[in-house]
C-alpha cells in the first residue's frame, strides 16, 4: 500500500476472511481479532444480530488511527440463528435441522473509520441441502470442517457437494461478501479497481 493509502486493521482471525479480503487486492496492516460476547440478545432476529455483531466487533477494536474492518456470519433457519458448531452434537443437529431444506446465510461487514464513524452492509443469501442421509452426516462430522462454523459447516469444503441451489454470494457465505466489502474500501478511499 502507499503511504496514502488509509491503514486498515481486519477484526477477525478468520483465514477465511483474509483469503477472501486478498482477492481485492487489499493486504490488512494489523490482523486484531475482537474479543466480544457473542451471545444473541432475548427474540433477537438473525438480521439485526449479524449486523449488531459486525458492529460491535469493529468497535472492539483500537484502530489506532486506521479503519477496522469486522465481519460476521450468521446462519438462520426461518427465524432461529444457528450456533457455530463447538462439538460434534451440535454438528449433526444443524445437519439434520437444515437437511432438505432452505436457510439463509447472513454476511454483515462494518467498517469503521478513524473518526469513530461505521458503514455497513449485509448480504444475505439463501441455500438449500439435499435431503441428507445418515451416512452422508456422519461422513461429514467425520471431516472436521464443521468445527466452529455458524451452522455446523463450510460451504468451501466438502458441504459444496452437498447444496444443489444457492442464490446469492458464495463468498458471503465463505465468511466475507465481497461485493459489499469492496463498496465499503472504495468509499472509505482504498485504492480497488
Amino acid at each position: 500500500m502507499t503511504s496514502g493509502t488509509p491503514k486498515l486493521i481486519l477484526a477477525s482471525a478468520s483465514p477465511r476472511r483474509r483469503e477472501l479480503l486478498g482477492r481485492l487486492g487489499v493486504e490488512p496492516d494489523a490482523v486484531a481479532p475482537a474479543d466480544i460476547d457473542e451471545s444473541p440478545l432475548p427474540r433477537e432476529l438473525p438480521r439485526a444480530y449479524a449486523m449488531r455483531m459486525a458492529r460491535e466487533k469493529a468497535q472492539a477494536v483500537d484502530g489506532g488511527g486506521a479503519h477496522v474492518l469486522a465481519g460476521d456470519t450468521v446462519v438462520a433457519a426461518g427465524r432461529r440463528i444457528l450456533p457455530k458448531a463447538e462439538d460434534e452434537a451440535t454438528a449433526r443437529e444443524c445437519l439434520q435441522l437444515l437437511s432438505g431444506r432452505r436457510h439463509r446465510v447472513l454476511s454483515a461487514i462494518a467498517l469503521a473509520a478513524p473518526d469513530g464513524s461505521i458503514a455497513e452492509r449485509l448480504s444475505e443469501t439463501q441455500l438449500k441441502f439435499k435431503r441428507l442421509s445418515a451416512a452422508e452426516i456422519e461422513a461429514y462430522i467425520a471431516s472436521g470442517e464443521w468445527h466452529g462454523k455458524a451452522g455446523g459447516y463450510a460451504i468451501q469444503g466438502m458441504a459444496e457437494a452437498l447444496i444443489p441451489w444457492i442464490q446469492g454470494s458464495h463468498s458471503g457465505v465463505v465468511g466475507l461478501p465481497l461485493y459489499e466489502t469492496r463498496a465499503l474500501l472504495k468509499a472509505a478511499g482504498f485504492p480497488i479497481g
